[in-house]
């Protein structure tokens, strides 16, 4: 753990700086599941008092990255093959139907909205860029469940969105090139787009293909 936000060229003291450069290392993986946020040798890296940083810690536990031990401390959350294989067969019965109820509106004002989050997924893959890849990655599935119009659904997918965080943390490096994920997720865009449910849920079915199995952390070609 030590010296693993020295790299930090800006130094911040607010809770949001150093919120931000904590919650980049827990998903571009610096900092690993598991692994103790030691508040001592964090604040000597960032140069900064406690107070930010518990604040940000606070925050990152409520986001679900971190889980605070009593008598022992901060941890980065771990999250197991087999969560991520049990939340991926459900998604594959419930995010078609998910996409099928979304259509009208994502045919209509929800658009612009499904456009921008895969530009958005996009310019974060070209750029390497894991954090951000990560949330557009996500901001992308939610769009399914939130145009629904199924509260059921939308509530299914609040309760797996921090899981699926973590999980992607650890599955995005795995891409040799992960323009590849920008381009998979613009073909379940058009699947949706045109209504085409049984095609959408082949697309997921190669996409989710590791995590069914329960495979973490396998190189693609």
């Amino acid at each position: 753990m030590d010296n693993k936000f020295a790299w930090h060229e800006q130094r911040t003291t607010t809770p949001d700086g150093v919120y931000r450069v904590l919650r980049t290392a827990i998903l571009d993986g610096t900092v690993p599941p598991g692994e103790q946020l030691r508040e001592t040798h964090i604040a000597a890296d960032l140069g900064i008092s406690r107070s930010p940083l518990r604040e940000a810690l606070t925050r990152l536990e409520e986001e679900g990255l971190v889980v605070k031990v009593p008598f022992k401390g901060s941890f980065v959350v771990e999250v197991s093959a087999r969560d991520i294989a049990e939340i991926a067969s459900i998604r594959m019965l419930v995010e078609p139907y998910a996409a099928e109820l979304s259509a009208t509106e994502l045919r209509g004002p929800g658009r612009l909205r499904l456009k921008q989050t895969i530009e958005e997924l996009y310019r974060a893959t070209d750029t390497n860029d894991i954090p951000a890849s990560i949330d557009a990655h996500l901001r992308f599935h939610r769009l399914f469940y939130e145009f629904s119009g199924n509260k059921t659904l939308q509530a299914l997918w609040n309760g797996w969105e921090n899981k699926l965080r973590l999980y992607f943390a650890a599955d995005h490096p795995t891409y040799n090139d992960l323009h590849e994920l920008a381009v998979e997720h613009e073909r379940l865009a058009e699947h949706a787009l045109e209504g085409d449910v049984a095609a959408f849920r082949r697309e997921m079915e190669k996409q989710f293909h590791n995590a069914l199995q329960g495979e973490e952390n396998t190189d693609r070609s």
